[in-house]
């Protein structure tokens, strides 16, 4: 269902001067993420590819390509840096890839927030709000790559989920600024919870140029790592750490088995014991060396980031949440895919042993500390051995019926599957208003039907 070329040569002359390439090998690498995490997107989603890549430098740009994709009908997919796990940027019927890092311009610091393009690296803000001595509420582990419009469009959680609740919570995001794709594109701006209509709805419903996002005083966290003989202890220990308050910014209880993909930690995380690899505030390490030994544990390595960086060590954020899948498929690639399992609360580490007992080596477990509602959530992204489709939900089946946990399914390209369970209605009304022809990101949301579509 890709655009005919009538109608792209329509789109390039509406567009004037604003840049647009058509070289396949281009428009073939930014029509991909990280899908091939998952044997089953890499499948389904390999020969997908975009037909043109425009560049736009300004929010007067992403305007006239609106406007241009929606007088010619032609399917749109925003993306930013392409970290995304599930195909969120992955043109499954053609069209046009907007890349929208040309805006990437920081506009306002103040203090507890800061307002920025969409396009932003989120390294590039986290070291202009550093200037200030603030620092991000959370990131994802690929703030190198990733942006900060990407990260609220397709993320949910990550490094600092355990002090500042998921990316949806509170007020860690309170403004967008979206351009809606019609004939004549309208700015919206969404303020406080409306900021939810448009928020982990993988670019379908209005292109995000601009946000605002939550700041919190500097730390220069310790990145710790924590041994112990067993990895019960290490969850009972994790678990500790949150009831008695420990301020910490990350927290990853890490199976033994996974040493082998971290080759640069060496003996700081031998594959003779288990690990909880932490971010914690400086005055809170003597506590946390306390815990620790109070499970029978030792403290192999605590330093700052500067330090980690001068030892040529990987920081804390990289040794969890989906950067294990990363390690692994680098090291042993075809060997591994993943799966994304949040636990009942109260959380049981029982629940854990049993399920380790059941899946032994097909399941390396790495266990991630995060808070909902204000109370600690845990959630797993164990690595899971490739045996195939049927028998992955197999696995998925016995998590949630026998095991009573919800499992993220990270296998599948839509919103509901994959995250939500269920249709979003208020995401599908907003997109009625922004994208009423239904051009952007098609087939990542099973709530917009063909016969919603404006004529």
């Amino acid at each position: 269902m890709s655009a005919t070329t009538e109608r792209l040569e329509a789109f390039r002359a509406e567009i004037g001067d604003i840049p647009c390439y058509d070289d396949e090998k281009l428009v073939q690498a930014k029509s991909r993420d990280y899908y091939w995490y998952s044997p089953i997107l890499k499948e389904m989603l390999d020969r997908c590819s975009g037909q043109l890549l425009v560049r736009p430098r300004n929010e007067d740009e992403v305007r006239a390509i609106a406007g241009s994709v929606a007088r010619q009908r032609i399917p749109l997919t925003v993306r930013g840096g392409g970290t995304g796990n599930y195909g969120q940027c992955v043109p499954v019927e053609g069209g046009v890839i907007l890349e929208i890092t040309g805006l990437s311009a920081i506009h306002e610091i103040t203090e507890g927030r800061v307002i920025c393009g969409a396009g932003a690296r989120i390294g590039q803000v986290e070291s202009a709000v550093a200037e200030t001595g603030q620092m991000l509420s959370m990131f994802p582990s690929t703030k190198r790559v990733a942006t900060m419009g990407g990260f609220v469009a397709g993320g949910s959680g990550g490094i600092g989920s355990l002090r500042h609740g998921m990316l949806r919570d509170g007020a860690n995001i309170t403004f967008l600024r979206i351009v809606t794709v019609e004939e004549r594109p309208r700015i919206v701006e969404l303020h406080g919870r409306d900021i939810l209509k448009a928020q982990h709805a993988y670019g379908t419903n209005g292109i995000i140029t601009a946000m605002d996002y939550a700041l919190k005083p500097a730390t220069d966290w310790v990145h710790s790592i924590a041994l112990l003989d067993g990895y019960r202890p290490a969850l009972e220990m994790a678990i500790e750490a949150q009831a008695s308050g420990l301020d910490a910014y990350l927290m990853t209880v890490v199976d033994r088995r996974f040493a082998r993909f971290y080759r640069r930690l060496g003996d700081y995380f031998p594959a003779t014991r288990d690990a909880v690899f932490s971010m914690v505030a400086p005055d809170a390490m003597a506590d946390f060396r306390t815990i620790t030994a109070g499970f029978g544990g030792t403290v192999s390595l605590a330093g700052s980031l500067g330090e980690m960086e001068a030892s040529n060590l990987p920081p804390a954020w990289e040794c969890g949440w989906n950067h294990t899948t990363l390690q692994a498929l680098k090291l042993e690639p075809g060997v591994w895919t993943y799966l994304q399992v949040a636990y009942p609360r109260p959380f049981d580490p029982e629940l854990v042993a049993r399920q380790q007992e059941r899946y032994g080596d097909e399941l390396y477990f790495h266990h991630e500390m995060a808070r909902m509602d204000g109370e600690v959530q845990v959630f797993a992204l164990p690595l899971l051995r490739w045996y195939g489709r049927e028998r992955t939900y197999e696995i998925v089946r016995e998590m949630e019926g026998t095991d009573g946990c919800r499992v993220f399914d990270p296998h599948v390209i839509t919103i509901e599957d994959g995250g939500m369970k269920e249709i979003d209605a208020v995401q599908i009304e907003f997109k009625r208003q922004a994208d009423p022809h239904g051009l952007m990101n098609p087939g990542k949301t099973r709530g917009w039907l063909p016969g919603m579509a404006r004529a």
